[in-house]
């Protein structure tokens, strides 16, 4: 764990200014780059000392058999594992025979910084061999957000104080060795030498690996080209073998000189394409590279991010740690989806192997609603890869004997992935996230094109799914019973309302959608009368509630179990998980993460204010938020609920997850979601964002700690500026047609440039809510 301030606070800047070796793969995953379809840890350029090696390609992944004491129908039988693909940020640098590594000799300085604006990691150091021999290493590293196959590295080294013979060998590396699993179910399962070869290939300053997978059978070609400057004296040569490609550069320098080298790597993937295919693919990659250069690669990824920042920025007066997180979060949030192109959004992106780099429901839940208002191009894309694994959902509702679809609790390339039935079977309000996700998308970008394409049909069948897995009552009700909402510690338990009100949402939007495209249902086997079965089942939709406490139960019956012995756990006993078994976290009222305090959220209509509160303050006592996915939650209800200093810590507790290390295993690789759910947190919470279907409702209210929260949306063709402060907030039609908003409930409309101001109502009173001992939000969470 990060247990000291590592990075500086800066508005743009993430800055490391020394090196600790104790939390270097922590560093690894805050210092990662990517672009949705490579992704590179922030490891050291010269590849040791490292903590966790990480070179991502998205879904490419291996398989391997799913481990049961006892098997079981509809087991799941094999799982899917992320795997290091080639790496090729490696240079490694000898100076005068030694090797460059900072566990020996003096490092008399070491700085790294995440440059947010730029989308660049740069390096700067200053090293002493254990013989006396300086060298300053200067080093640029980026992933390019416009050339989805490449990455590059500007490489330099200056002698100081003495002449210098130094060497650097450019590498292709596969099948690196990697550290064993440590015991933590989060982490990922090492697979050793995953990749066969068949292609090795060093020619000049060109250098060539193509691999295969040996169980998945997924080709991976990667290739780098090298500019190379330095004194005259300067020679190059280059060698392969099947799981290394070098090119080498020797020089000697004087005080003062420069041995620079600008390398470009390009990088493919195929389950179907030949492998001459793939080594001309990533060739081409390289010479588009080539053709663009350092500088022009440079100067595209600026321009990049100027157009996302201008659309997405949030700008926090008064928290100068909050504005650097959530710029943080924003930065890497946009990495993980902005070219992942019809493949998945895991829940660690690619910034390492966590959770075995499957994706779950974290992304249709927290982090494609920021995506949506902020690069919609890129939830296009996140939800057609979800309607391209429709064929392996219909077979796994089959299997489970019911109709429609039943999308995966984890997964890398659509089938279930998890061998633990309870999620991996129960958990079926994943496919409440993806039709809500649909619904949100649509309604935010009038999107008709994707919604034929692939919403309709992703709506048809997640509502097929909730009519053959739920019942009328007797009495007409409707339940849906034996399932696994979010909070993981209540599992296989009837009519939970989170699961029930989003199935209620889906089904209803199932049958508008169907009435919107009769041509498209009719092709889909939808008909009046299965439409109105859907409906039917919406309005009649069970919801538990205890009146005699007044609160809406998290599930039927739940108010009536023993509550968790807060006392008797200490500190050390979380989370949960680790400590106890499940079969007494299940019967007991204990909460891992927001479950009925997420179905506020996202389903906010069905519940009036009272409730809101009553809900809030029942729940807060048991919430031990054992999941990076609840602080972000807790903080939007806190502040809807008038707790602005609760809502506050819980949103510094989100902001700070990775870059403050509060999980313990940031090592991994960053909380996606958790910090998607900052923005969650600042915008739905503070700002009060919600949505009445195509148009945005604000409710804003601002913390004491912040003067000032400014942010930007997409909508409908639209750009609108949000600015609060303590007493007033205004809002802006940067670009588009007049638009219809709300604020505090009364309608207002902004057009052509011009500021509409609203006064901003105290929140009501009274005293927040305690939270379990030892698991409240702390100050600040710092």
């Amino acid at each position: 764990m990060i247990t000291h301030r590592s990075y500086t606070v800066e508005p743009w800047t993430v800055r490391e200014t020394r090196l600790d070796l104790d939390v270097l793969a922590q560093s690894e995953s805050v210092f990662a780059l990517s672009n949705g379809h490579v992704g590179w840890r922030g490891n050291l350029d010269e590849g040791e000392p490292h903590g966790l090696p990480g070179s991502y390609l998205s879904g490419v992944h291996e398989v391997h058999p799913l481990p049961y004491a006892e098997a079981g129908y509809g087991y799941p039988e094999s799982g899917q594992t992320v795997i290091n693909v080639t790496n090729g940020k490696v240079l490694r640098l000898l100076v005068d025979d030694e090797p460059f590594d900072l566990r020996y000799g003096r490092l008399v300085s070491h700085e790294r910084v995440l440059d947010l604006r730029r989308g660049v990691l740069e390096r700067t150091c200053e090293w002493t061999s254990p013989a006396g021999t300086t060298v300053r290493v200067r080093s640029t590293r980026l992933v390019s957000l416009t050339q989805r196959a490449v990455a590059a590295i500007a490489y330099e080294v200056e002698a100081v104080g003495s002449r210098s013979r130094v060497v650097i060998q450019s590498e292709l590396v596969a099948n690196e060795s990697l550290p064993g699993p440590d015991g933590d179910p989060r982490a990922a399962q090492a697979l050793k030498s995953p990749l066969e070869a068949e292609e090795d290939i060093a020619v000049g300053h060109r250098l060539r690996l193509v691999h295969r997978t040996r169980r998945s059978g997924l080709r991976v070609a990667v290739a780098a080209d090298h500019n190379v400057t330095g004194p005259d004296r300067t020679t190059t040569s280059s060698e392969s073998n099947v799981d290394v490609a070098r090119f080498t550069i020797t020089s000697v320098l004087e005080p003062g000189e420069r041995l620079r080298v600008e390398k470009l790597v390009a990088h493919g993937w195929s389950a179907v394409r030949s492998r001459p295919a793939m080594s001309d693919q990533v060739e081409a990659a390289l010479a588009a590279a080539g053709h663009s250069g350092w500088d022009g690669l440079l100067e595209d990824q600026r321009a990049y991010l100027d157009d996302f920042w201008a659309r997405a920025d949030v700008e926090v007066d008064g928290d100068e740690e909050i504005q650097q997180a959530v710029r943080f979060a924003l930065f890497h949030v946009l990495q993980a989806g902005a070219r992942a192109e019809q493949r998945a959004i895991p829940a660690k992106g690619l910034t390492g192997s966590g959770y075995d780099g499957h994706a779950f429901w974290d992304t249709e839940t927290f982090v494609l609603p920021l995506l949506t208002y902020t690069a919609p191009n890129a939830v296009a894309e996140a939800l057609r890869w979800r309607h391209s694994t429709l064929p392996a959902a219909r077979e796994r509702a089959a299997q489970l004997g019911l109709n429609g679809a039943a999308f995966p609790w984890r997964t890398i390339e659509g089938s279930e992935g998890s061998a633990y039935w309870p999620a991996g079977t129960a958990a079926f309000h994943v496919n409440a996230a993806v039709a809500h996700a649909v619904v949100r998308y649509t309604a935010a970008t009038g999107d008709d094109r994707f919604e034929r394409e692939a919403g309709v049909e992703l709506l048809v069948e997640t509502a097929r799914l909730w009519r053959s897995l739920g019942h009328h009552d007797h009495k007409g009700a409707f339940h849906i019973d034996g399932v696994t909402g979010p909070d993981e510690y209540s599992a296989i338990a009837d009519d939970n309302t989170y699961t029930n009100l989003m199935a209620r949402l889906n089904l209803l939007a199932a049958a508008d959608a169907c009435e919107r495209h009769p041509d498209l249902a009719a092709s889909l086997g939808v008909d009046d009368e299965e439409s109105a079965v859907w409906r039917d089942a919406a309005e009649a939709m069970h919801i538990p509630y205890n009146s005699e406490l007044g609160v809406h139960e998290q599930h039927a019956g739940f108010t009536r179990y023993q509550r968790w012995d807060f006392a008797a756990t200490g500190p050390d006993r979380y989370p949960l998980m680790l400590h106890y078994p499940y079969f007494d976290l299940y019967r007991k009222q204990v909460i891992k993460q927001a479950d009925l305090v997420l179905a506020m959220y996202t389903c906010g209509s069905y519940f009036d204010e009272e409730h809101i509160a009553r809900n809030f303050a029942y729940y807060e006592a048991l919430t031990v938020r054992d999941s990076s996915l609840s602080a972000c939650v807790q903080a939007v209800i806190a502040a809807q609920a008038g707790h602005l200093r609760l809502a506050y810590d819980y949103t510094a507790e989100a902001a700070l997850m990775d870059l403050a290390d509060l999980e313990h295993n940031t090592r991994d690789g960053l909380h996606i979601a958790s910090l998607a759910g900052t923005w969650m947190a600042l915008v739905a919470g503070f700002g009060g964002l919600r949505r009445e279907g195509d148009s945005l409702c604000f409710a804003p209210r601002l913390p004491e700690k912040f003067s000032r929260l400014a942010f930007t949306l997409q909508l409908l063709g639209r750009r609108l500026r949000v600015e609060i402060g303590p007493d007033k907030a205004s809002y802006t039609l940067l670009t588009g047609p007049p638009l219809t908003i709300r604020h505090h409930g009364d309608p207002l409309t902004v057009q052509g440039g011009d500021p509409v101001v609203r006064a901003v109502p105290r929140p009501p009173a009274g005293p927040a809510p305690g939270q379990p001992p030892h698991r409240s939000p702390g100050p600040n969470s710092r």
